[in-house]
């Protein structure tokens, strides 16, 4: 992981922040930075110290998308080469929480990647929108899927096809981000966000993470059958035990912080 572009820090046990950290071109995504979010995401997904991650970019932007400078002369064996799917998919396998603290532009890219978190916290001066199609190519990063699952046909169609960004209240009124928040309370809410999520059971956070995902990508049938599998599961871990007599004690629960692997 380049220590110049993606910046991690742990502000607080059990909670990594990674941080887009090319201001000069609003955080755009080269292909180093790709490739420093695949690894860094592999990395912490594997560390067992690590419960929630926490994406964040700067105050100007999130991440205002791929950069251009890398794909206006690119062909398509160029695109096949680099494989994008590979860099994106550790970032969609993470099994732990993802938080996305979004101020600024999240377009394109920016966009797509907030959509892999599993919640998206907004300053008052987030924009979100897929401006492809402004420069004559289409989303390519998974927001023709995610896009239309979170906001349905017809608001994934409108922000697709005329590239026109949308705000943060809006965003907020039609379900892509959890909350709304002032500029400069954004990051520390996510963390305390994350804080809070690690003090829960790692094991039930997984399942429930994995199953929602399901929900995604599968008939309703499916997904039941798999929710009642993952359901079963939970009974197997020491948590589920912790909880329920910690709940009839009256007392707070001391759960594990990671998953047996």
């Amino acid at each position: 992981m380049s220590d110049d572009i993606l910046l991690e820090e742990r502000p607080f046990e059990g909670v990594a922040l990674l941080r887009l950290n090319r201001p000069e071109v609003f955080n755009a995504l080269n292909l180093a930075l790709r490739h420093a979010l695949a690894e860094a995401f592999c990395r912490l997904d594997a560390d067992q110290s690590v419960r929630v991650l926490v994406l964040a970019g700067g105050p100007r932007a999130f991440c205002a998308g791929a950069d251009l400078n890398e794909y206006v002369d690119a062909t398509p064996m160029d695109l096949l080469a680099r494989r994008h799917d590979l860099l994106w998919g550790p970032i969609a396998a993470c099994r732990k929480p993802v938080i996305a603290a979004v101020r600024g532009h999240a377009l394109g890219g920016g966009c797509e990647l907030a959509l892999h978190a599993d919640m998206i916290l907004a300053g008052r001066s987030a924009r979100f929108g897929q401006p492809e199609v402004k420069v004559g190519i289409m989303p390519g990063g998974g927001a023709t899927q995610r896009l239309t699952r979170a906001l349905g046909k017809f608001g994934a169609m409108k922000l697709l096809l005329l590239g026109e960004p949308i705000g943060a209240e809006t965003a907020l009124q039609c379900g892509l981000v959890a909350e709304v928040l002032d500029d400069d309370a954004v990051e520390a809410t996510a963390l305390a966000l994350a804080q809070q999520l690690g003090e829960l059971p790692a094991v039930a956070l997984r399942l429930i993470k994995e199953s929602v995902l399901m929900a995604m990508e599968t008939p309703l049938s499916a997904g039941l059958e798999y929710e009642r599998n993952a359901f079963q599961t939970a009974f197997a871990s020491p948590d589920k035990h912790e909880g329920m007599r910690a709940r009839l004690d009256k007392r707070p629960a001391n759960f594990s912080k990671s998953p047996k692997r």
